[in-house]
C-alpha cells in the first residue's frame, strides 16, 4: 500500500456504509483520518455501525443531520448507491466539500496496475473473463477482481503490490465520485438506457460511463464494444489508443469474430462454438476479455482454455444442471430488458421463461421479437406480470400463467416445459418489488430448482 499522508489528521465525513463505506472508513482511519461514518439504518439494526464504533470510528445512525456540514469536513467518501440530490450530499456540493466514492480513495493507495471495465451490462462477465485468464499459469502475482462485483476495491487495494494487478468493475454510480482514478487498459462493453432515476437523462448516464477515460493518456488502452456507431463515436473522448472489439468483424484492429472463429489482430485464438457460456452477449464479453489479456501479453492457449472452461457468473446466465432433458439457467441479474434480450438469444432450444419484477413504469414491446423467437411459455410474477403477459401476448404465444413470486413460478414452469426445453429465469426487471436485491431473487430460484429434483426423485 502507499504511504499516503493527505488524509492525517483530516475530518473526512463517511456517507452510508455497507461493503463500500465500512471498508472506506476502516482504510481512512488506518491512514490517520479524523473519520466520521453517517449512515441512515438505525444503531440497533446496523452491525457494521456497531463494529465501527467498537474500533474507535465515530458513528452516526439513523439519519442524515445537516448539521454535520458545519463540521470543517474536507471530503466526503459517499457510497455510490445515495443519489447526488440527497440533501446532505446537496449540501456539500454548495459549500464545496469534495465528493469522492470509495474506488478513487482506493486507486490513491494501490501499488497495482488497475484495468477498469464498465459498460450497462457484461461488466462482471468481462471483469471475471479478464481475471481468469490474466491468472492462468501466472508466475508472478496475482490478478484481483474488486469493486461493483462485490469486493470492495479499498480492501483489496491495501493488499496488491506492483506485480498484482486490479481488474476492477465501475458502475456509472462509482464512476461519478472520481477524480483521478486512471485506468492503464479501460473497458467499455456497452451503453444502454438505465438508472435514469439516477442520472437524470440517458446523455448524464453516458457521461459518467465516459469518465472512465478521463484521465487516460496516450500510454494507455480503451477496449471498447465497436458494434454500435454511439459507442465508436464514443472512442473519440480518450486520449488512450482505442482497442476495438467487434462481433460483426466491424473492425480488426482489435479482437474480433469473423466466420465463427474469434481473432486478436490476425491471430486465430478460438472458434465461438467452443466458448462454454451461452450467447452472442458473452461472445462480445470474450472479445472484450480476451483484448484487455493479449494487451496484458497473455498466451492465445490461455485465453482459449478460460473460454472453453468458464461456465459463468453467479446469477448471470448461470447454468445450474440438467434433469430429465430440461436444463435450468439462472439469471436473475437480468434486471433490464436489453439483458433478457441477449439471454433469450443465446438460445436455439424453446424457452420456458420465468420474468417480472419492478414497475418502473414502461411496457415490454421491445421485447416482443426475441420472445416470438424463442419462447414457448412464460411463468410471470411481480409488478410487471400483467405489462409482460401484454408483450407475451403480442409475441403470440399461449400458454402465459401468472403467479405470485419466484417460488411459486418454478413449479409452474416446469410444468410447462418438455425434454429439450431450456427452463430460463431472467425477470427483465430489477428485484426490489419483492426481494431485497437479484442476488436473493437468484438464490430461491437455484433453493427451488434443488427441491424441484428432490421432490421429484432426483438427487
Amino acid at each position: 500500500m502507499k504511504r499516503v499522508t493527505d488524509y492525517k489528521n483530516k475530518k473526512v465525513l463517511v456517507l452510508g456504509l455497507a461493503k463500500s463505506g465500512v471498508n472506506a472508513a476502516r482504510l481512512l482511519a488506518k491512514l490517520g483520518a479524523l473519520v466520521t461514518v453517517n449512515d441512515k439504518k438505525k444503531f440497533d439494526d446496523n452491525p457494521d455501525a456497531q463494529s465501527l464504533l467498537a474500533e474507535g470510528i465515530r458513528v452516526i445512525t439513523g439519519s442524515h443531520p445537516l448539521a454535520l456540514l458545519d463540521e470543517d469536513f474536507v471530503l466526503m467518501v459517499k457510497n455510490p448507491g445515495i443519489p447526488y440530490t440527497n440533501p446532505l450530499v446537496a449540501g456539500a456540493i454548495k459549500k464545496n466539500i469534495p465528493i469522492i466514492t470509495e474506488p478513487e480513495l482506493a486507486y490513491e493507495v494501490s501499488e497495482a496496475p488497475l484495468i477498469g471495465v464498465t459498460g450497462t451490462n457484461g461488466k462482471t462477465t468481462t471483469t471475471t473473463m479478464i481475471s481468469l485468464m490474466l491468472n492462468y499459469g501466472r508466475q508472478k502475482g496475482q490478478a484481483y477482481v474488486a469493486g461493483n462485483i462485490g469486493v470492495p476495491a479499498s480492501a483489496v487495494a491495501q493488499k496488491v503490490t506492483p506485480d498484482d494487478v486490479m481488474v476492477t468493475e465501475l458502475s456509472s454510480f462509482m464512476l461519478m465520485g472520481i477524480t483521478k482514478l486512471r485506468p492503464q487498459i479501460a473497458v467499455l462493453t456497452n451503453i444502454y438506457t438505465a438508472h435514469i432515476d439516477y442520472h437524470g437523462s440517458r446523455t448524464n448516464y453516458v457521461k459518467a460511463k465516459m469518465r472512465i477515460v478521463m484521465n487516460q493518456t496516450a500510454a494507455d488502452f480503451f477496449v471498447v464494444n465497436w458494434d454500435n456507431p454511439e459507442w465508436r463515436e464514443l472512442s473519440k473522448q480518450t486520449k488512450a489508443q482505442v482497442v476495438p472489439f467487434s462481433r460483426q468483424d466491424l473492425s480488426e484492429d482489435g479482437a474480433y469474430e469473423k466466420d465463427g472463429v474469434l481473432y486478436f489482430r490476425g491471430e486465430a485464438i478460438l472458434k465461438a462454438s467452443e466458448i462454454k457460456v451461452p450467447g452472442e452477449h458473452n461472445v462480445e464479453n470474450a472479445l472484450a476479455s480476451l483484448a484487455v489479456a493479449k494487451l496484458m501479453g497473455q498466451s492465445n492457449e490461455a485465453i482459449a482454455e478460460v473460454l472453453r472452461t468458464f461456465s459463468g457468473v453467479k446469477h448471470r446466465l448461470q447454468f445450474l444442471t440438467e434433469w430429465q432433458g430440461r436444463r435450468f439457467y439462472n439469471d436473475s441479474k437480468a434486471t433490464d430488458i436489453e439483458a433478457t434480450q441477449m439471454a433469450l438469444n443465446g438460445f436455439k432450444q424453446p424457452v420456458v421463461l420465468l420474468a417480472g419484477g419492478l414497475d418502473r413504469g414502461f411496457s415490454f414491446d421491445r421485447l416482443v421479437p426475441e420472445l416470438k423467437e424463442h419462447v414457448k411459455a412464460m411463468v410471470l410474477f411481480g409488478e410487471t406480470a400483467e405489462l409482460l403477459k401484454t408483450a407475451g401476448e403480442q409475441a403470440g404465444i399461449k400458454n402465459i400463467k401468472l403467479v405470485h413470486d419466484v417460488e411459486t413460478a418454478l413449479p409452474v414452469a416446469y410444468a410447462q416445459s418438455q425434454p429439450g426445453d431450456i427452463v430460463l429465469l431472467s425477470p427483465a426487471n430489477a428485484s426490489w418489488d419483492q426481494y431485497p436485491n437479484f442476488e436473493v431473487r437468484g438464490q430461491l430460484f437455484i433453493d427451488g430448482v434443488t427441491k424441484l429434483i428432490k421432490e421429484n426423485g432426483g438427487h
